[in-house]
């Protein structure tokens, strides 16, 4: 029988290994931030064997179990023979009885054999590491904003094939996808609009200056390491764009010592085919990781429109999807404290789908950059990023060239972190950004810069917390902007936290709104935006939460106007929205929910006052539950969003829905695991854009290679 939270005491071991090892994880779970700092699960392994080796020097059995956990947590990351004498000088202690350190022994041998389960275990309960909240670097518990993080063992664990298997009902977001794998996706991060949410690659700003958003589908899911999605406006930091949020996807990064490679191959219905294989590693002073990836589906039919209607055209085929992929990423540390890191991320996509003037699309997406970091005396640290990134799109009608659109982003930034005292850090700093369009079609403006400079200043006393920042950003076409943030913290106790704040936002137009022949607005005004925020936190042994309440408003939100063809300022849009996030344990399974309630309504004058927003649904929830069993790992994922509309009218109206995912693994060692997922479990035909169908029941299979 599993050990109850009430046999676990310090004084007395359990008797058995499921009681050894329940017992050590709660007393890591419930005492871990406190422990942390004297074992830090984020250490080197030189350091971290320094370190146990004093702590074992005597304790408590509860303590010694402790050590235990952490070396779980190292060893899914870490080299096992760095750690091997940990163990044997632990069970060596005069503190550990005969008929104790078999169970230590244990302990370690199960999770040596699974520490890729263990380390999905864990996962959820983890307090990560983000920079993209305040660009400094924070634990996730402790940012005053709006932060979910995927990490890679989350990406494997729920047997995501792409971005919008990921980020599909994530609090706050919405998807509207146009027929499947490949095809255009589009993110709503709080209501506001897809060309509001700034993406980030390794630091480096994503996106075309032509759409204004960044085509998320075609970035492939197996050379990510992770994802930081910050909820609320981010424009004092980050300039125009971060209206809605921040999503900041990371690369996957190398080791320390030797190299490890990875593996991946499967497939499943439609024709789909996708591999990938990696190879990472280091030594004292460099890392590296190189990665490919590929893909490629038959696909099934993505519209089922008419001539009057949707694509505008009935082409009743298959519409595929192929997609290869790669990645590099290292850096290198010198003797005087210099760390420089560079990155390279290519994606091409060949992309199938149903129109009337294009159905064919060659997508290319790129990004390369690099950071370097200094400290010239302690309380300084200096960051300098530079990169570009480009999108280009080829479109052809059959095998018959259409239209060509050619994107290039140069970002440069500036960022300086004084340490006033140990509970200031002021941030002072300045970015460039210049972009550049080349395409078939004349527009009349082809470049446009935005220069910014920006100040925050995070401090903390007594239970209190507050995050300040202002920033100027002159725009080459429509002038100056100002924007601010402000966020406050008070912890109730040491386990729950309130929050408030408030941040302005702005957004200038695209090139495809303001100049598209025949479709754009030039008469377009800048979006400006102010947000208000509510929030309320709390971690436990058993789990966390939080839950977040804000309103928006919108002047001159642009808006696409199906009556006619051509965006729109909206006078006024105000969005409301209520946020629920659990994260928690139960008898095993471990489980992730997401309740977002939203109310995205239009206040302009005119015939539309009052209506909804396109695309946005008012209710959805997500449960995600997971569970090891033996060498199995089983799991399911259910998504549940209310009906929403895909025009300014209110007049198309896309039904609500519920899908049910399946999935299971099979650890056939420590290094080779199979794994099985059924999407759509009960087949529920579905639409997240008018017109365009979403895949029915469909399976897949993959297996990975990881040692």
């Amino acid at each position: 029988m599993r050990a109850g939270i009430n046999q676990c005491h310090a004084d007395t071991a359990p008797a058995t290994v499921n009681e050894l090892i329940f017992c050590t994880r709660h007393y890591a779970i419930r005492h871990g931030k406190a422990q942390n700092q004297e074992i830090n699960p984020l250490i080197s392994p030189e350091t971290g064997l320094k370190q146990y080796h004093v702590i074992a020097e005597g304790d408590t059995w509860h303590r010694i179990l402790f050590l235990a956990f952490n070396h779980a947590r190292l060893l899914a990351v870490s080299p096992q023979s760095v750690y091997n004498p940990i163990i044997a000088r632990v069970c060596a202690k005069e503190t550990m009885s005969r008929n104790y350190a078999p169970f230590v022994l244990a302990l370690w041998l199960g999770v040596s054999l699974s520490a890729v389960s263990w380390a999905e275990e864990i996962s959820y309960l983890e307090n990560p590491v983000v920079v993209t909240a305040s660009r400094t670097d924070q634990a996730a518990e402790d940012t005053l904003a709006s932060v979910t993080v995927i990490t890679r063992t989350d990406i494997e664990r729920q047997q995501a094939r792409s971005m919008q298997d990921l980020l599909h009902g994530i609090a706050g977001i919405n998807i509207a996808n146009t027929g499947g794998p490949g095809k255009l996706t589009t993110l709503l991060l709080r209501g506001t609009e897809s060309d509001h949410v700034l993406v980030l690659v390794d630091g480096i700003r994503m996106g075309s200056a032509t759409s204004g958003f960044s085509e998320i589908q075609n970035y492939p899911v197996e050379l990510i390491d992770h994802i930081e999605i910050v909820r609320g406006p981010r424009s004092s930091l980050y300039g125009p764009e971060a209206v809605g949020g921040v999503i900041q996807i990371f690369t996957r990064k190398g080791g320390k010592k030797g190299l490890k490679p990875t593996l991946s191959f499967g497939g499943g219905s439609y024709g789909t085919i996708n591999g990938s294989a990696t190879l990472s590693g280091g030594s004292e002073r460099a890392w590296f990781n190189l990665g490919i990836s590929g893909s490629d589906t038959n696909g099934f039919n993505a519209c089922k429109g008419s001539f009057s209607a949707g694509c505008f055209t009935v082409e009743p085929d298959k519409d595929g999807y192929r997609n290869i992929s790669g990645s590099a990423r290292a850096g290198y540390h010198f003797d005087n404290g210099l760390d420089i890191e560079a990155s390279f991320l290519h994606a091409d996509g060949h992309i199938e789908y149903d129109g009337s003037f294009q159905n064919r699309t060659k997508l290319a997406q790129q990004m390369i950059g690099g950071t370097a970091r200094y400290s010239p005396f302690e309380p300084w640290r200096i960051t300098l990023t530079a990169g570009r990134s480009n999108e280009d799109s080829d479109n052809f009608k059959g095998k018959m060239f259409r239209t060509r659109y050619h994107a290039r982003r140069d970002t440069i930034s500036w960022q300086n972190d004084i340490t006033i005292t140990p509970n200031q850090l002021l941030t002072i700093g300045t970015d460039y950004l210049y972009d550049h369009i080349n395409s078939s079609e004349k527009f009349t403006t082809t470049s446009r810069y935005n220069w910014g400079v920006f100040a925050q200043h995070q401090l903390s006393f007594a239970a209190h917390k507050l995050q300040l920042s202002l920033r100027h950003d002159d725009n080459q076409q429509f002038g100056s902007q100002v924007t601010g943030g402000a966020s406050w913290g008070y912890s109730l106790t040491e386990r729950v936290r309130l929050t408030a704040g408030f941040g302005s936002a702005f957004k200038a137009p695209t090139f495809n709104e303001l100049y598209f022949p025949g479709f754009g607005n030039p008469h377009l005004k800048p979006e400006d935006a102010r947000t208000v925020e509510l929030g309320a936190t709390g971690r436990f042994n058993w789990g966390n939460w939080s839950l977040n309440l804000y309103e928006t408003w919108i002047d001159n939100l642009v808006s696409y106007n199906a009556a006619t063809f051509a965006p729109d300022n909206i006078d006024k849009a105000r969005i409301q929205g209520l946020e629920a996030i659990l994260n928690t344990e139960i008898k095993g399974w471990l489980i992730q929910t997401n309740l977002t309630f939203l109310d995205p309504e239009n206040r302009s004058k005119g015939a539309n006052r009052g209506n909804i927003l396109p695309r946005r649904s008012k209710q959805a929830f997500r449960i995600d539950a997971s569970r090891q069993l033996g060498n199995f790992v089983v799991g399911a994922l259910f998504l549940a969003e209310a009906n929403r509309y895909d025009d300014l009218a209110n007049k198309q109206k896309l039904d609500d829905y519920v899908k049910v995912d399946l999935r299971a693994e099979y650890l056939i060692n420590s290094q080779w695991r199979i794994q099985g997922r059924v999407e759509n479990l009960f087949d529920k035909d579905y639409e997240t854009a008018a017109f365009f169908n979403q895949p029915g029941r469909s399976f897949f299979a993959t297996l990975r290679y990881q040692p």
